[in-house]
């Protein structure tokens, strides 16, 4: 869990002010010692649905410290509840804290609700956000961001000056949202009986939040909705998005007045988008853009209403489902994606995923058509589709990264999943990765509490990987390098989009905007908060980019491997960065952010190292250890002496003389894995094991298992005493397969088998015929008829209870029958199968009655 800024204040600025910790906002002035209260407020009537409600809401809160408000988009929930319980009796001068999911949102309400009262943002209403604190003594409306409450509440549990919190949008269920939620449950409970919590959504299961609540009102409105039109344009098979896109915003331009609002799912596909449309747009239409990397003053250009005459193409991310009306929209074309986090435990890595939005978000985009009038809605997909979609979106808490959570709950004295009311529980997994993460960082202890180290990150409204990354960088004397990088990672955007991390920093350090500047002044405030010392570990160059990064992820080291921009990552994940970047030929890298889910996933921003690096700053975490395996593609047993981090390997050289017997196994493992076929069988070993598979199956004799499984499974006690010094399965003999393989019969079970089940079967003539034990109709063996005259019994094996299957040959070898009862073919179908014969083999005896005739294995004598 990022954590965003937050806003309580801290002792380090000039005498009077405070400096905001968690926002980074400007310095504040000294909150006043004495109560002042705020005037009563004569709020500008309104004819918004929510005020249809307010009255229950209002008589609620007096009765019951918990309420639950469910308002459709646009009902008015956002910046008139807030207004109305400025005069509750119940508030005497406490502060009303709102919060909402994203920062774009939070400045629009405090801007919307500073407006309704004639005053500016900073006065009466302010807003806290990072980079971005707009407070003032008079502030009596603060509206946040949820991270931002996380950790207000964090530093000050009992919310002293707090009279109320409303959790807006809570149907987002963000992981700072249902943290915030739950820590001021808690607080409410074991502090602040007196505190008031509304939670308000437009599609949550409103009685489900109110079972968590407890004892908390539920109040509904059902609002006022303008009808929206919707059309279904289902996107081309093949078809780039972006090229879709800009095909229906042209269609809705043309069918219908009014600006429009586009949902693409992110930066990228915003920008092809606009791409697509240049040039094909009226010439009273602009084409805007508007996501979370654009600076505060691009925001709200995209936000105004269109000038009068013109209109406008605002293609966004999620960032406008909620909490925000534009002027003048009308029509809204909703690609149907969005991308969203997801966390993998096995790799410790947070990945963008694009998937299809929930139908909830979907009829929150299409709602944002009929704000102020009626509209049009085009969908890019078909209607049956609209039922496949999933119901709501899944919660962040249960795919998100967990370390800053564990982190939070740890200084509030949590230290297992249970321990707070969550609306739906961390999953047990990614709080495990995530405990063992802190760990590793010796931020918790072994009983999982805060640590000294873990007390200097959470002084940084930071995820705990880069607070980590500022605090022992600092320790080195780089802490301000390290709090840059920080800033880079963490806000999308800043330093542009090189690879390369020392681009970044170079850009970013000459970067004149609004954004950049109050982007370098919260560095520097975190580079001051990190605990100092006088350590030169660091020489302060951008060359130590690489080293700093690491710090922050040291399972993701990457090491060049084969073609380049090929890395394979110390989490045994495969990375790419293109073949033309710089970093493509770098030994090592410091991977920060990676895309896809591919076994080679696309590298977004990364900083080269050196094997010196990594021997100096990772030196208790090398290791020196004889690796000995079967080597796929050489075919043969290789020994060598490696030195690695994690699975990255710094240096490896043979082993002249290894272990035999780990030698021994490595190969036995090889032949395992690939089964019994690679070994050389004579035909004496493979008729010994089908004899002795083919009594087992009998059921009759006790004899040793020589199946597959069971032989792969004592490989080492039956095959490898006879394979010494073999280091290839291409240097296993014949000899040596039939040697082990006869150890597992001793004599007596020879003997045993052999009455049971003889290798041969001896004719009449003294001839030795092969059983064959596999054959499908059963034992068979395949014999020249002459050589069986004179037998009257037929056959057989097993003492006596099973009959050979007989198959009669010509004297040229050729089928003549085949038998399991040789007296009754004497007697029967012999005749015709002798005149036949004696036809074709006249020089050959061919008596009447063959049970009674001599064997033999010649043919007549000539003259005779």
């Amino acid at each position: 869990m990022a954590a965003p800024a937050g806003g309580d204040y801290i002792r380090a600025s000039p005498p009077g002010h405070h400096a905001c910790r968690r926002c980074g906002g400007p310095p504040l002035p000294d909150r006043p010692r004495g109560p002042i209260r705020s005037p009563p407020m004569a709020l500008p009537p309104s004819d918004l649905p929510i005020e249809a409600v307010l009255p229950d809401l209002l008589a609620a809160l007096i009765a019951r410290p918990r309420a639950v408000l469910m308002a459709p988009p646009g009902a008015g929930k956002t910046t008139r509840v807030p207004l109305a319980l400025l005069d509750a009796p119940w508030r005497d001068d406490g502060r009303i804290i709102v919060l909402e999911p994203r920062r774009l949102a939070a400045r629009a309400a405090a801007a919307r609700m500073a407006a309704t009262l004639g005053g500016e943002v900073g006065g009466l209403v302010g807003h806290r956000v990072r980079m971005d604190a707009r407070v003032s003594r008079a502030t009596r409306i603060e509206v946040v961001t949820e991270g931002v409450f996380t950790r207000m509440i964090l530093e000050d549990p009992s919310l002293d000056g707090v009279a109320a919190v409303l959790f807006d949008e809570f149907h987002e269920r963000s992981l700072d949202a249902d943290l915030g939620l739950a820590l001021a449950i808690e607080s409410q409970g074991a502090l602040r009986p007196d505190l008031r919590l509304i939670v308000m959504s437009a599609t949550l299961d409103g009685a489900r939040v109110a079972s968590l609540l407890g004892d908390a009102a539920e109040i509904v409105s059902e609002g006022r909705s303008h009808p929206v039109v919707t059309h279904y344009l289902p996107r081309r098979p093949d078809g780039r998005l972006e090229a879709d896109v800009a095909a229906a915003v042209l269609k809705a331009l043309d069918a219908d007045a009014g600006s429009v609002l586009v949902f693409l799912p992110g930066q990228a596909e915003i920008r092809r988008a606009g791409e697509a449309l240049a040039g094909r747009v009226g010439g009273d239409v602009d084409v805007v853009g508007l996501h979370g990397g654009l600076t505060p003053a691009e925001q709200d250009r995209a936000l105004r209403p269109a000038p009068a005459g013109r209109r406008k193409v605002v293609l966004a991310t999620a960032i406008a489902e909620t909490s925000l009306t534009i002027e003048g929209v009308r029509i809204v074309v909703d690609a149907g994606l969005s991308r969203v986090p997801r966390y993998e435990p096995d790799t410790g890595l947070t990945r963008l995923e694009t998937i299809r939005v929930s139908r909830a978000a979907a009829d929150q985009r299409r709602g944002r058509a009929g704000r102020t009038e009626p509209g049009v809605c085009w969908r890019l997909w078909s209607e049956p589709q609209t039922a496949a979609l999933a119901p709501f979106d899944r919660p962040e808490i249960l795919e998100s990264d967990l370390a800053g959570l564990v982190l939070d709950l740890a200084e509030w004295g949590v230290t297992a999943p249970d321990g707070l009311a969550f609306l739906d529980p961390p999953p047990k997994p990614a709080w495990d990765e995530a405990v063992a993460l802190l760990a590793g960082l010796d931020a918790l202890d072994a009983t999982g509490r805060l640590t000294a180290q873990g007390r200097a990150l959470r002084r940084l409204p930071l995820h705990p990987r880069l607070a980590h990354m500022v605090v022992r960088a600092a320790e080195g004397g780089a802490g301000r390098l390290a709090a840059e990088i920080a800033a880079i990672v963490a806000e999308r955007g800043l330093g542009g989009t090189e690879v390369d991390l020392e681009e970044r920093v170079r850009r970013f350090r000459s970067d004149r905007s609004g954004r950049a500047e109050e982007a370098r002044r919260l560095a520097a405030r975190w580079a001051d908060l990190a605990p100092r010392s006088s350590g030169d570990d660091f020489a302060g160059g951008l060359a130590d980019c690489g080293r700093i990064l690491a710090l922050a992820y040291p399972d993701r080291i990457a090491q060049a491997r084969g073609a380049p921009g090929s890395f394979r990552l110390a989490n045994g994940r495969g990375g790419r960065v293109e073949a033309h970047e710089g970093l493509a030929r770098a030994p090592f890298l410091a991977v920060a952010e990676l895309q896809g889910a591919a076994r080679e996933a696309r590298i977004r921003l990364a900083a080269p190292l050196t094997l010196l690096d990594l021997e100096t700053d990772f030196a208790a975490h090398l290791v020196e250890e004889d690796e000995i395996r079967f080597d796929d593609a050489a075919g043969r047993v290789k020994a060598r002496r490696i030195r690695r981090y994690e699975r990255v390997v710094l240096s490896e050289k043979p082993i002249e003389r290894p272990d035999a017997q780990a030698v021994s196994r490595a190969l036995m493992a090889a032949v395992r894995a690939r089964g019994l076929a690679v070994l050389p069988w004579s035909r004496g070993a493979l008729r010994l094991r089908q004899r002795v598979e083919w009594v087992r199956a009998q059921g009759v004799e006790d004899l040793p298992d020589l199946s597959e499984a069971a032989l792969l499974a004592s490989l080492d006690d039956w095959l490898s005493p006879q394979v010494g010094g073999v280091t290839a399965i291409g240097d296993i003999s014949e000899g040596a397969v039939a040697t082990g393989l006869a150890g597992l019969v001793d004599w007596a079970a020879e003997r045993r088998l052999d009455a049971a089940a003889p290798s041969h079967f001896t004719a009449p003539t003294g001839s030795n015929v092969a059983i064959d034990w596999e054959a499908e109709a059963g034992p068979t063996i395949a014999v020249r008829v002459q050589e069986l005259y004179g037998l009257d019994r037929h056959p057989t094996v097993c003492g006596g209870r099973v009959p050979l299957v007989v198959e009669l040959l010509s004297p040229a070898h050729r089928p003549i029958q085949v038998t399991r009862d040789l007296p009754g073919f004497w007697r029967g179908s012999w005749r015709e199968v002798k005149a036949e014969m004696k036809g074709r083999y006249p020089r050959h005896l061919w008596p009447d009655d063959p049970a009674a005739a001599a064997p033999t294995t010649r043919a007549k004598p000539r003259g005779t």
